[in-house]
């Protein structure tokens, strides 16, 4: 698919826009962890009630949404230092069962390919048609299954997808999916060891309630968009509230962010303003 291009962006103006910065992003992550650590205090607060039910489903929402500077560490725009984008995007990635690599080649074929009926890996399963697919969808659980899978047979080097640049990049998804598991391995047998049911109410059960909510704000990024080749038909920007936008490190700009992917999350509001006039979906 065609990058989008538009005469009336003065070179300078694009410039300034894709300038990367560590303050916005570290201020952003100080506060998506502070998020994190408030509601991780409400789950130990509401242990032995049922109250820990929603507390957990609370922690889920914000922890489930690290995907929001995953993408943007991908993407090495969270953070001017690129190590910061690479420690960041593998801890978020690692929690999510979303190594970063993985989806670093995924996505950028998204990026080539949006909206591209043979080529997008996005479009690859097909989109729900009936009520029931669509509760299924927006459980999670395809997602969970389909990501475990690809973990596994990542690390014993299948690679059957076709978007990877080249060997090196099929090595990197590799390695890093044998990492993870040896991680996960290593958190289960910590805690069976210590009889400690942390990992289970501070990551995974909130990872499964917080998880259809991000699906439902994915979900309006592309789905019923046109077939086409311009980024600001074929992408949906979603105007909200803030604190969605700060959950989802402005990524509701999701037009902007296609049309222009190497400007980082913070300046996204300011490409809204100059191209807001021009959207088509």
């Amino acid at each position: 698919m065609g990058a989008f291009t538009d005469t009336a962006i003065e070179r300078d103006t694009l410039r300034d826009w894709s300038r990367r910065d560590d303050v916005p992003g570290l201020r952003h992550a100080a506060g998506h962890l502070a998020l994190l650590g408030a509601t991780g205090v409400l789950v130990w607060a509401a242990r032995g009630s049922l109250l820990i039910w929603p507390a957990m489903l609370v922690h889920g929402l914000a922890l489930s949404f690290l995907f929001a500077p995953l993408h943007e560490c991908i993407h090495r725009t969270a953070f001017k230092t690129r190590p910061l984008n690479e420690i960041f995007g593998f801890v978020a990635g690692l929690l999510l069962l979303l190594p970063q690599e993985y989806f670093r080649a995924f996505h950028f074929a998204h990026h080539r390919f949006t909206q591209d009926p043979a080529r997008d890996p996005e479009l690859a399963s097909p989109k729900p048609r009936s009520l029931r697919q669509w509760l299924w969808q927006v459980s999670g659980l395809p997602y969970w299954i389909a990501e475990l899978r690809g973990i596994v047979g990542h690390a014993l080097g299948r690679m059957p997808e076709t978007f990877y640049a080249n060997d090196r990049q099929r090595d990197a998804v590799a390695l890093e999916a044998r990492i993870a598991l040896a991680i996960y391995a290593a958190v289960a047998v910590i805690s069976l060891w210590a009889w400690s049911d942390a990992a289970l109410i501070y990551w995974i059960v909130p990872a499964l309630l917080g998880q259809p909510a991000l699906r439902l704000y994915l979900m309006a990024e592309h789905t019923l968009c046109p077939l086409s080749d311009d980024m600001l038909e074929n992408t949906r920007t979603t105007y909200t509230n803030g604190l969605m936008r700060f959950l989802a490190w402005n990524m509701p700009y999701h037009a902007e962010h296609h049309a222009f992917p190497a400007v980082p999350f913070h300046r996204l509001p300011d490409v809204n303003r100059a191209i807001r006039d021009r959207l088509k979906s």
